[in-house]
């Protein structure tokens, strides 16, 4: 359940909380699986402190901003975009850090859901006489971890599927090929979103077809954590060829429980339940949750990415649109989704659109 935000908040609490939620989402390549969280420590507009948790096992935001604030800590509002942690980790409770700094008031976007946290961190600092007050920019601080918050609440990881497309709604020639529809701009782009996802999703098609690295590479030298790659092969067919397990980025095969595993596999593999002679889609992401991942993107082709938008489990789809025609012959977006009629469709929801170089990226969610 969410605290209600109270109706004081003045321009000033709004301001500071969106400068924390910006520095809470420089940790968008590094942080995972934990959250994203930034914080600031003022005294009135008067900015003493700041920070934002970097990597796993490292500071938290709370405590980098105290260490930037020191003794001017003592009596300052502290915004955080998330519930201050009541439980040792890796590292301490920040709860207990602001406690011993002194801050007067915290002001937190949202609850933590994580259960060793989720209200404890603020009873523990109401408990020291701290006023607390929640809520203020939920909306947007959720936004910026629905990963993490999809894993808490639902025991899966946020699901996006990505997919190139054209004008005609065409991924693919009728031979398979694909390379390429959108433009370099695009491709660059990709690996921003890679760079973000704890996992790359494909399928054992789209490895023999594509052979694809499903690895990260930024322009910019930006640090990121590998995301773990991930193919679904049932009979484990693909094991002995692909760029899918060169590089520094680990790989994870997904197969059937009645499955042969060659000797050779070096890769981590693990059995997946199977519903008729498809993979159990829902037991796929349930699992990867069980390995800390946030937030997933699938890069597939149309039979598996209309397998799990079938399903319902697709919780975001970006679309590259390029000023191409493919034609009646070329491959769909989507197999499998069976809709005969109008009022049967899937209607989505617009979250974002610009544009990439010569393309059209869309960003659209379940209505």
């Amino acid at each position: 359940m969410n605290e209600q935000a109270p109706p004081s908040f003045s321009v000033t609490d709004h301001a500071l909380m969106a400068r924390a939620l910006r520095l809470a989402e420089r940790g968008a390549y590094t942080t995972r699986p934990n959250p994203m969280v930034g914080c600031v420590i003022a005294h009135g507009e008067e900015v003493v402190g700041e920070g934002w948790h970097q990597r796993k096992g490292g500071p938290h935001a709370e405590v980098l901003a105290l260490q930037a604030a020191g003794e001017r800590a003592k009596g300052a509002t502290a915004y955080v975009t998330l519930e201050p942690c009541a439980h040792t980790g890796s590292t301490g409770p920040c709860a207990d850090a602001l406690i011993a700094a002194g801050v007067a008031r915290v002001v937190a976007a949202m609850r933590d859901p994580f259960p060793k946290v989720n209200g404890a961190g603020f009873d523990k600092l109401r408990a020291a006489g701290i006023a607390v007050e929640a809520g203020l920019m939920e909306a947007q601080a959720r936004e910026l971890n629905n990963g993490f918050i999809t894993r808490m609440e639902r025991g899966r990881p946020w699901l996006r599927v990505k997919l190139a497309t054209s004008l005609d709604g065409r991924t693919a020639m009728a031979s398979g090929d694909s390379k390429w529809i959108s433009g370099e701009a695009s491709r660059r782009d990709v690996h921003r979103w890679r760079a973000r996802s704890g996992a790359l999703l494909t399928g054992a098609g789209t490895v023999l077809a594509d052979d694809p690295h499903l690895t990260v590479r930024l322009d910019d030298g930006a640090d990121f954590v590998p995301p773990l790659r991930v193919v679904l092969d049932p009979g484990l067919a693909t094991v002995a060829r692909g760029h899918v397990r060169e590089g520094g980025a680990p790989t994870l095969y997904l197969h059937a429980p009645d499955a042969k595993v060659p000797r050779e596999l070096q890769s981590e593999h693990a059995a997946v339940p199977v519903k008729g002679a498809r993979f159990d889609l829902d037991a796929v992401l349930r699992l990867l949750a069980t390995r800390e991942i946030n937030e997933v993107q699938l890069e597939a082709g149309a039979t598996l990415a209309g397998a799990f938008l079938s399903a319902g489990l697709v919780d975001e789809l970006l679309l590259y649109v390029a000023p191409v025609l493919l034609g009646e012959q070329a491959r769909p977006l989507f197999d499998g989704l069976h809709i005969d009629a109008m009022a049967q469709r899937l209607n989505m929801r617009r979250v974002d659109s610009t544009v990439v170089g010569e393309d059209f990226r869309l960003l659209l969610r379940p209505a």
